[in-house]
């Protein structure tokens, strides 16, 4: 089921860059007669690149899919790259060359298997979350922490290569923007102080048709094949 049908075709498409941090103070109002705001992020089913992401101290390509940001006040639309995939290495393999018994090992050819813990919907083809309360936010990163389907799953935005997973979370999606993940934290601050009272944050993610099993790499991190459930 393609995301479409949730989104507003009409949307303009802004091309506001905020680089730069810019700490504000959002004021949180209970008066129940002013309308409260929701930022929206819609993980889609689209891949559309890849991000090199060091794991097991091996940089590989792990796909990327369209993020769409909006906000149901201004009306303005973003996008962004953000991984999917879980990736876990599980073992390497070398298949040697007719000229490996002379001692040339050059010709030989290293594989590396990296099994694959996605999250995907169960119930429904997308899934809701409200982030609202989950935050973590420093000048270098944003963090979203959210819980499904008994699992701990982490939303970053920030430097790639700074990217580290906690050892209690069990899924990750990598939010990338070629900033750092400043462009996308600039955009959060920029809906926030304008939608003046503290919004909802609501992160749908969209169920993808076919989900890999596992990845095979080559030695430089290229995937070499993508072996499916």
């Amino acid at each position: 089921m393609s995301p479409l049908p949730e989104l507003n075709l009409n949307l303009g498409i802004s091309n506001r860059n905020l680089t730069s941090f810019e700490e504000e103070i959002i004021v949180t109002r209970t008066d129940s007669a002013l309308r409260k705001y929701t930022i929206s992020m819609i993980i889609s089913d689209q891949e559309v690149g890849h991000v090199l992401v060091k794991i097991n101290n091996k940089e590989i390509q792990v796909p990327t899919y369209k993020l769409i940001v909006t906000d149901d006040k201004t009306n303005e639309t973003e996008v962004y790259q953000v991984t999917r995939d879980t990736l876990n290495f599980v073992k390497s393999t070398t298949k040697k060359s007719f000229l490996s018994f002379l001692g040339i090992k050059k010709f030989d050819k290293t594989s590396h298997l990296f099994e694959n813990i996605a999250f995907e919907p169960l119930l429904e083809n997308i899934e809701k979350f409200d982030i609202s309360n989950h935050r973590i936010l420093s000048e270098e990163k944003l963090i979203y922490d959210l819980s499904g389907n008994q699992q701990n799953i982490m939303l970053y935005a920030g430097s790639v290569n700074e990217f580290a997973k906690p050892p209690d979370v069990s899924q990750y999606f990598i939010i990338v923007d070629h900033h750092d993940g400043k462009s996308f934290i600039g955009d959060i601050l920029y809906r926030e102080k304008f939608l003046k009272l503290t919004p909802k944050v609501e992160m749908q993610i969209v169920r993808r048709k076919k989900v890999s099993r596992s990845f095979e790499y080559d030695d430089k991190g290229n995937i070499k094949k993508t072996i499916y459930f």
